[in-house]
């Protein structure tokens, strides 16, 4: 270990901690306002980097029309749910978003992607395909059942992510991809060789975090997501539609996992299941901030992403076991305090 190995580590660490910090971004906004624990992120992590992969080669990627699929099964559930309710207006505005949506996305692809037209344009299209799975997965999975236990919550995200998982092999393939960046060059800072994709990460999570706290700050329905995180049902009452929360709760989550995939892809090689370890580590950034502090996941991420450059460096083959491990003094002390709280509140 010298200076130069310490720097290396060091950026790579901060690379991939600015990964997992939008990782933990995501779940911590889909927990605070839907108390689910979504299981699946790491598969949009997947699919986004795998669907840029197969659109660089020319090629339709199936996400493009399991997501109309989606749409369809997400209609048919919600015109279901609201059978006798529902008015036409209603039903056409769920179609327009659902379906029509999706269509025109699989068609403009289907024209595009045989082309190979420009890398923005891929990465663009690769984001448009995976985003709009987030809400209809919502409808599908989780708005039935909004109102259930935790636990019940946790078990349909378990079995999303079964699901997406098994469908990215029959999708991809087992075969491991790895996409083509658009920063290639590389350049000196203050002794340090940084890559331009390392560059992009670190400028890319800065950008979605402020616009995150710019969406949350000043937008009427960044408010509304707030209103329903501290507090469903008085968000309900006050006009807010948790459902609407929801939707664009896993929307959010969607899109911010498939430009993680994106931006990672070129510097680390996709499997059909390399999503979820992905997912899991922003999720130990997530528990560390409690599932509430946005500035304390992030930060908590960034440590996280050290922490297993550290390990490889030392130790590869247990690299993944102290990263999950470092949730531990994180959970005792948690513990140890609500217990302490708790006896100085009967005292």
């Amino acid at each position: 270990m010298d200076l130069g190995i310490l720097t290396a580590l060091v950026q790579d660490g901060v690379t991939n901690g600015a990964i997992y910090a939008l990782l933990a971004l995501s779940l911590t906004i889909v927990f605070a306002v839907t108390r689910v624990i979504y299981v699946p992120q790491g598969e949009f992590v997947t699919y986004g980097a795998l669907s840029l992969a197969f659109l660089q080669q020319g090629i339709v990627p199936s996400t493009a029309y399991f997501s109309v699929v989606l749409g369809l099964m997400a209609l048919g559930v919600s015109a279901w749910s609201e059978r006798g309710e529902a008015s036409f207006v209603r039903l056409s505005r769920l179609a327009l978003e659902a379906v029509v949506l999706p269509v025109l996305i699989l068609l403009t692809t289907i024209a595009l992607a045989p082309g190979k037209p420009h890398p923005v344009i891929q990465m663009l299209l690769a984001l448009a395909i995976i985003t709009p799975m987030g809400s209809n997965i919502y409808r599908i999975a989780f708005q039935p059942i909004a109102d259930a236990s935790a636990l019940l919550l946790l078990i349909a995200a378990v079995s999303v992510h079964l699901v997406l998982t098994g469908l990215g092999l029959f999708f991809f393939g087992a075969e491991g991809f790895r996409t083509v960046g658009m920063f290639e060059d590389s350049f000196s800072l203050a002794g340090l060789t940084v890559t331009g994709q390392a560059m992009a990460i670190a400028l890319v999570t800065i950008l979605i975090v402020a616009a995150l706290f710019t969406f949350f700050e000043k937008t009427l329905l960044g408010k509304a997501l707030r209103a329903t995180a501290l507090n469903r049902i008085g968000a309900q009452l006050s006009g807010i539609a948790p459902t609407l929360s929801g939707r664009v709760a896993f929307s959010l989550a969607a899109f911010i996992g498939a430009l993680s995939g994106i931006l990672i892809g070129p510097i680390t090689t996709i499997y059909y299941d390399t999503g979820f370890i992905i997912g899991l580590k922003g999720f130990v950034a997530a528990i560390i901030g409690g599932l509430v502090s946005f500035p304390l996941a992030a930060i908590a991420a960034i440590g996280v992403g050290i922490v297993e450059a550290f390990s490889s460096f030392w130790s590869s083959q247990l690299k993944e076991v102290i990263v999950f491990m470092t949730i531990i003094p994180v959970l005792l002390w948690r513990s140890m305090h609500q217990t302490f709280v708790e006896a100085e509140e009967e005292e």
